[in-house]
């Protein structure tokens, strides 16, 4: 995926051979365990925490996106699967990782990809990298505990070692057995696995980036201003003056127009589950909760992070969590990432991300 680009790129699942969602053929993937692109400074369990919970998260997918300077490039996102963590403007149940390396490395060959299965076979999962780190039999996430009886298993976390303990290791534990052939039981952690492909957005004449069809930023903190304003107006033994309900009216009809371009702008290609537009500005689905530019972090080294890319709602339809009760949902995903690019060669640097839920009179 091209970053020097000047129009959306929208990204769409789609199966594919497992091998091809592996490390060494640089996927952008969806769900399963992450593919991990360096092999220097992968994040511990420590940081792969939810910050409401404080459970492990779960992979939810990676964007491959080379840019000037850095050869190889990718942006993981992880997200906790306790739906009750999912709150309105909560945050804290996602992570955001940024890795890149040079073309020359010791991980992989100075040329392409092999396009051609591994010796060993494709359906084989490994939970060991080259450089010798194990990773978790859940999650493919680092994993520093392993087995106290056999030393085989590898976990980020008790929980995750008490998962697979019911789900397959309570069986195998002190057996001889090769950890590395040993097809994986399903423990209901990962979400489900698809390759990400993607292609130029094509907008019909009508659905053109001018200034009736998008809203900037600025218009949207000049009406949310406007809208304030009108608010301020003083209530009178709780009955609405005519200028208030007159400001409410017009707030509930600027958040119908917003989510009427949201849908007709993503009615051209209603599937797809990724807007890649890096340094551009978010589709938004709602003028509520829009973030202002202090709103988004600078990244460590002090340069401000822009907005990269954006997962759509209907990605939801793919990961299987839906339910009578509570649900992971969300609006908009955004993610903001270094404008610098600063180094993440010898390390994952943790990025931004912004959820703007889906306004509750629009659902």
């Amino acid at each position: 995926m091209a970053a020097s680009i000047a129009v959306v790129e929208l990204g769409f699942v789609q199966e594919c051979e497992p091998w091809r969602l592996r490390s060494p053929q640089f996927p952008s993937k969806i769900g399963g365990r992450p593919a991990w692109l360096g092999e220097v400074g992968v994040p511990g369990p420590e940081r792969m925490q939810c910050g409401v919970c404080m459970k492990p998260l779960a992979f939810l997918l990676q964007v491959y996106a080379p840019c000037t300077g850095s050869f190889h490039r990718s942006i993981f996102l992880f997200t906790c699967r306790d739906p009750t963590c999912h709150r309105v403007a909560e945050n804290r149940c996602y992570r955001v990782f940024r890795n890149q390396l040079p073309r020359k490395n010791d991980t992989y060959s100075y040329g392409p990809p092999p396009d051609s299965p591994p010796p060993h076979g494709e359906h084989v999962t490994s939970f060991q990298l080259k450089c010798g780190l194990r990773l978790c039999r859940v999650c493919g996430c680092l994993g520093p505990k392993s087995c106290s009886r056999c030393h085989k298993a590898n976990y980020c976390d008790r929980l995750h070692q008490l998962m697979d303990w019911k789900s397959q290791h309570k069986v195998l534990c002190g057996q001889e057995f090769d950890n590395q052939q040993v097809e994986v039981a399903d423990h209901g952690f990962l979400f489900p696995e698809y390759e990400l492909v993607t292609e130029p957005e094509e907008l019909d004449s009508d659905a053109s980036l001018d200034a009736d069809s998008t809203m900037s930023q600025m218009d949207v903190e000049s009406m949310t201003s406007n809208m304030s304003s009108n608010l301020e107006s003083s209530m009178d033994e709780l009955k609405l003056s005519e200028d208030e309900l007159s400001a409410m009216a017009k707030h509930e009809n600027e958040e119908d127009k917003a989510f009427s371009r949201f849908k007709k702008r993503i009615s051209i290609e209603p599937e797809q589950v990724l807007r890649y537009y890096k340094d551009g500005e978010p589709l938004w689905i709602s003028i509520q909760n829009v973030p202002s530019e202090n709103d988004i972090p600078k990244c460590e080294c002090g340069a401000k992070r822009t907005f990269e890319f954006q997962v759509m709602p209907q990605l939801l339809n793919h990961l299987k969590v839906d339910s009578l009760q509570e649900s992971i949902d969300w609006g908009v995903l955004a993610v903001y990432t270094c404008s610098a690019n600063c180094n993440a060669e010898t390390r994952y640097i943790e990025e931004f991300l912004w959820k703007q839920d889906v306004p509750a009179d629009t659902m």
